[in-house]
């Protein structure tokens, strides 16, 4: 007996999973294509599954320093700016990236019996809330609109925030922004708030590429939000982007004591360091242990590609 109800079970979740996968426009197999210099864990359905850590530490870091990284690497279409948020909470999180179209009664017609069959509730707004899960960031491309464009109220963001611990970025608008604000550790970066609810316009896809502005998104990527703006970086060069600008962190609090105290110019502080500087750095950071430790070789590896 207990065989046979084993058998039931793992036919039930191989059904479940294949099923689920289904809504996504791109297959498990594609999505680990599209991010294949990912190396690392991945969840069920592909996606790149950046550490914990790295989430936590990626809040600490400064957008510029990192966004100079991404530069460095040949990333240039990674950035978004001009937003409006619920607060001025810094955010980091994995993508889980949703694309919306304007409604078209036959294509709408279609994805919502689809999404009927597979079992899901609600309009399309809340399908790609269901499979947030702790430390995801919520990515949608709304295509900019205002009025009827309104992807997320008060009710779907404690949804959001209940499953992911996280917020959410949308190119398009929010409403019941005083709701919102109460939220205790919530924040949304949106275009505009809309006291309008969703109208003419349905989920296209879900976990795919999507464009945000002049940004690229793929899910799995590292999304950090800070006031200047949205970066999103993919997720392979998660760890080099928030370990370089930790360092640029520590090199720039020696430069500025350097600074107040004259025993080095602006000039060669912001600029490729010679080896004296190098060893005053690095016993500097030897009287600051809170900041962590470093050799030279690894000084230098990070200074080689200095443009910060």
């Amino acid at each position: 007996m207990k065989v046979k109800i084993t058998i039931v079970l793992i036919l039930f979740s191989s059904f479940f999973f294949k099923n689920s996968l289904s809504a996504q426009t791109i297959s498990k197999e594609e999505l680990t294509y599209l991010t294949s210099d990912w190396q690392g864990e991945r969840f069920p359905d592909g996606r790149p599954k950046i550490p914990d850590n790295v989430l936590e530490r990626a809040k600490l870091i400064m957008i510029d320093d990192a966004w100079s990284v991404l530069k460095n690497e040949g990333y240039v279409n990674q950035f978004e700016g001009n937003w409006k948020s619920v607060n001025d909470l810094p955010m980091a999180g994995r993508a889980v990236t949703a694309m919306y179209l304007p409604s078209r009664p036959d294509l709408e017609k279609h994805i919502k019996d689809r999404g009927a069959k597979q079992g899901r509730k609600g309009n399309t707004n809340a399908w790609p809330i269901d499979i947030l899960a702790k430390g995801d960031l919520y990515v949608a491309d709304a295509f900019g609109k205002i009025s009827g464009g309104g992807i997320m109220g008060a009710t779907l963001a404690n949804s959001i925030i209940s499953k992911s611990g996280n917020g959410v970025v949308f190119d398009g608008a929010a409403r019941d922004l005083q709701e919102l604000r109460q939220i205790k550790g919530f924040n949304a970066v949106v275009r505009d708030f809309h006291p309008s609810y969703t109208e003419e316009m349905v989920l296209q896809g879900l976990n795919t590429p999507i464009r945000i502005g002049r940004a690229v998104v793929l899910p799995g990527d590292l999304v950090i939000v800070q006031p200047e703006g949205v970066l999103f970086v993919p997720a392979h060069l998660a760890e080099q982007v928030v370990s370089t600008s930790e360092f640029v962190i520590r090199k720039d609090k020696f430069g500025f004591e350097m600074v107040r105290t004259g025993k080095y110019s602006t000039g060669e502080i912001d600029s490729q360091w010679p080896d004296q500087i190098k060893a005053d750095f690095l016993k500097w950071l030897e009287k600051h242990p809170e900041l962590g430790k470093m050799t030279r070789p690894a000084l230098d590896k990070v200074m080689s590609k200095r443009t910060w």
